[in-house]
């Protein structure tokens, strides 16, 4: 009976000085039976995603098949010049909330299919200059939350395909004249939430199919008169949240097809509005500035008939009989001391 229990039981229970050991071998089993590396490869397969914080090295040996690649979320610093390589048809790389500081000029090179690169929320200070020399047919390129200061004309060279850029949440101070040129294709880009205060006439030179312009929390206090010449298709147009005191006459006239103004939280107290759109009235947010509620603006908006969101927070500052009156609704009363007499003239205000 004792013999039988005997052979039942493991040896590691015998003996009580047996059990330290057991543990230890049983940490180890556990540790060799697992995957040596977070987020394996799987054989064949089109996509791989990896989000597993503990990941510092990028994974290699993924299958030539691979059309998308997600690493993201972890703690990647730096990527090998030949990280891609043996990729040739990946067509979306997505690289956002890691630790990368820079990147290999030659990084792209091997994967000139490319058509969605994120790389939102590292660290990058900077792009290589060459480092889109072979992505001809890159659509997508999110550059959001970086370190980037200065846009560099040769990033995109050779990016006449590209129909999306973000350069949101960086640190750029200008935009350089024709930096954007070659890209004939863009239709939305990202400017918010930068360092810039002032634009040049240049800045967005040949963007002629753009429609969607961000600049939004930035620090501009004024615009050139021929700011938006360059982009006639802009659909939606976002400047709130700047510094932004006076609007030169003419400003929006280019922009014929706008049908989003988001002009809130800036300083002014007149008004400048593009060409009245066809179809729905333009959406129109001049919330949260000191606006001058005078026979001028009172009479463009009540000609233009804009739809204002916002309208609750659109109030008059000046003249001191109209402080703390909703814009939207004097324009929409009229004021019979604004209409024009028989001369054509306005009657002054009160």
């Amino acid at each position: 009976m004792w013999h039988g229990e005997r052979q039942s039981r493991s040896w590691c229970w015998v003996l009580p000085t047996s059990r330290g050991i057991c543990w230890i071998l049983l940490l180890l089993l556990l540790v060799l039976s697992s995957p040596s590396t977070p987020c394996p490869p799987q054989p064949n397969a089109t996509r791989f995603v990896c989000t597993e914080p503990t990941l510092r090295t990028f994974p290699g040996g993924l299958p030539p098949t691979t059309l998308a690649v997600s690493v993201e979320f972890t703690a990647v610093a730096t990527l090998a010049p030949d990280a891609l390589a043996g990729l040739p048809e990946l067509q979306e790389l997505h690289l956002a909330s890691n630790l990368l500081a820079s990147l290999p000029e030659e990084l792209l090179w091997p994967v000139p299919a490319l058509r969605v690169l994120d790389l939102t929320a590292n660290a990058l200070p900077e792009l290589p200059a060459r480092l889109f020399q072979r992505s001809q047919l890159l659509q997508h390129l999110v550059l959001r939350g970086n370190r980037l200061r200065a846009l560099q004309p040769p990033w995109f060279q050779h990016l006449a395909r590209l129909r999306w850029l973000d350069v949101g949440a960086n640190a750029l101070a200008e935009v350089p004249p024709e930096v954007f040129h070659p890209l004939v294709s863009l239709q939305s880009l990202d400017l918010s939430h930068n360092r810039l205060e002032s634009l040049d006439g240049r800045s967005l030179a040949g963007l002629r199919e753009l429609e969607r312009l961000d600049l939004e929390g930035n620090r501009l206090r004024a615009l050139p008169p021929d700011a938006f010449a360059p982009v006639p298709a802009l659909r939606l147009l976002f400047l709130q949240g700047n510094e932004l005191r006076a609007l030169p006459a003419g400003l929006f006239a280019p922009l014929s097809h706008l049908h989003v103004l988001d002009l809130a939280h800036n300083r002014l107290r007149a008004l400048e509005l593009p060409p009245r759109p066809p179809g729905p009235p333009l959406s129109l947010d001049i919330s949260g500035n000191p606006w001058a509620c005078e026979c001028p603006l009172l009479e463009l908006l009540r000609r233009a008939a804009p739809q204002l969101v916002a309208a609750r927070g659109t109030l008059c500052a000046s003249p001191p009989h109209r402080q703390g009156q909703e814009v939207g609704t004097l324009s929409q009363a009229g004021d019979v001391r604004c209409q024009p007499k028989e001369d054509g003239q306005s009657l002054p205000d009160p």
